[in-house]
């Protein structure tokens, strides 16, 4: 038991390592209150094919690992409550 828990927090580290940089290298999304004045679109051709750019492709495992990071965070706690 004393080397899965030893598995896990290494695992754990290492996602939480990834999260935090998938994170700070995300561009910032948000227009603001300048798209609502300028009447800009969002029904483009890019607008319906983001998941398949790099940044869509980043979004998706960042939010895949941090649920896997979720995940491991109760196994962790279940693990260490028994």
């Amino acid at each position: 038991m004393e080397i899965a828990k030893k598995i896990l927090i290494v695992i754990y580290f290492i996602i939480a390592t990834i999260v935090i940089i998938l994170a700070l290298i995300q561009s910032k999304e948000d227009q603001g209150l300048s798209s609502t004045i300028t009447g800009s679109s969002t029904d483009n051709f890019y607008e319906k094919n983001k998941g398949r750019t790099k940044e869509g492709k980043q979004k998706r495992v960042l939010v895949t690992l941090t649920v896997v990071f979720f995940i491991l965070t109760v196994a962790l706690g279940i693990i260490y409550m028994a």
